[in-house]
């Protein structure tokens, strides 16, 4: 039987060569400015938005508010806004890995609580030093977290039903803790209080952490290109690099000028920045990141691949649990107590939110730390706009909810239009 092909052998001619496929990131370096123009258009239409959406809306926030009341970017507001967004952004790091496995975690707000109340109770009453007493709030916190991650990872017990289980009775035990008299105070000297009521009030020290933040972000990048091109894989252009430098070295010394303004570099914002880049390297660059990844995208293609797939989803419930208990330990730093009120109110709400407003996928596979610190912004923005203003709590709760239901809109039609460009 002769085919088509065999014909046009035999006249001579030869088929078409096949196409090569060239991934679209080389246009960076292939096409310079015009490169990244179509860059950025494939990524649009492909559904590949990134923080692009949060950060268009933080801009847009920001300027809304600055424009009726200037005193939204003053000093004293941006340094009160730094220290509001700690407590829960840090419990919200925590649902990012949760995020990330396809799960939901809805005990944090009333661990966060447990463990205000255990420190207050340790430290006030029994007389314990404070530092011990944080060691044990944040060690009860991991147990508790590892013990939800036990029930639905060996048991079979779905993430909701087991978390929503220790919602009810964490916050049982919390009120078990405090006793009748609701109410612990915390010494206002003391290291608990410090979390939040210490400031760096040398002017080198904000400028200093702004410049060693963008000293390792360019080292942390041109090391990256350097690999990927000696593995002969795309790879940012200096040029790109440098720009990125550029941009955040901006934003950095801009925030570093505007807190030596009011009082110095808060010591909440540090820790809250040390825990962003400790487990951002530890989601990304580290091979228990990938197994995590890989759990979330696919638990049956993680389990052929060898990946102890219980194991993982037991040390992230952890880190949920750890996490939530370390921002319960700067909210109750904030208010200086513990109280039958920890944890409860709109604090898990906007913990999730902020995972998913910042751009962590409510499907699993998809997420960074740093949607923590973006979906909290967004959060704290609206919170401290609005108070500003004289606006009631009730608008702004209304307001938040549009926005993470918008976040959520965003997210599932990105992951439609990937899939249709067969990119997911």
């Amino acid at each position: 039987m002769t085919t088509n092909l065999d014909k046009r052998d035999a006249a001579g001619d030869t088929p078409p060569a096949a196409v090569t496929a060239v991934d679209p990131r080389l246009l960076l370096r292939e096409e310079g400015f015009r490169g990244y123009l179509r860059e950025f258009g494939r990524k649009l239409r492909s559904g590949e938005l990134g923080s692009l959406p949060v950060v268009v809306g933080l801009i847009v926030i920001g300027a809304v508010f600055q424009w009726k009341d200037d005193a939204f970017l003053s000093p004293k507001n941006i340094s009160d806004l730094s220290i509001l967004i700690v407590g829960t952004g840090l419990i919200a790091v925590g649902i990012v890995f949760v995020l990330v496995l396809g799960e939901i975690d809805l005990s944090v707000g009333s661990l966060s609580g447990l463990s205000a109340a255990i420190v207050a109770v340790l430290s006030v009453r029994e007389g314990v030093p404070e530092g011990l007493a944080v060691l044990i709030a944040l060690a009860t916190g991991a147990a508790l977290g590892a013990l939800h991650g036990f029930f639905f990872a060996k048991i079979g017990v779905p993430a909701f039903v087991v978390t929503l289980a220790g919602l009810l009775a964490w916050e049982g035990l919390k009120q078990q803790v405090l006793g009748t008299t609701g109410t612990i105070g915390l010494d206002e000297d003391g290291l608990i209080a410090d979390l939040t009521g210490h400031y760096f009030t040398r002017i080198a020290a904000a400028y200093g952490a702004a410049g060693i933040v963008v000293a390792a972000f360019l080292a942390a990048q041109f090391l990256d290109a350097r690999r990927r091109r000696a593995a002969g894989i795309p790879y940012r252009p200096m040029a790109e690099i440098l720009v990125r430098t550029a941009v955040l070295a901006a934003l950095l010394f801009t925030a570093a000028w505007r807190l030596n303004e009011y009082m110095g570099l808060p010591l909440a914002l540090v820790i809250f920045a040390v825990v962003l880049v400790v487990l951002d390297f530890v989601l990304r660059r580290t091979s228990y990141g990938r197994k995590v990844f890989a759990v979330g995208g696919n638990v049956e293609a993680a389990r052929r691949a060898g990946v102890n797939v219980d194991l993982v989803r037991i040390s992230v419930f952890a880190l949920s649990g750890l996490m939530a208990a370390s921002g319960g330990l700067i909210i109750a730093s904030r208010i200086t107590s513990a109280s039958q009120t920890a944890g409860t109110g709109t604090l898990l709400m906007e913990a999730i939110a902020a995972a998913v407003i910042g751009g962590t996928s409510l499907f699993g596979g998809r997420g960074s730390v740093w949607s923590a610190l973006l979906g909290m912004l967004v959060i704290g923005s609206i919170a401290s706009g609005m108070a500003l203003l004289g606006i009631a709590p009730s608008v702004q709760n209304m307001i938040t909810g549009g926005v993470l239901l918008a976040a959520v809109v965003i997210d599932s039609v990105s992951r439609r239009t990937q899939r249709s460009a067969g990119r997911a």
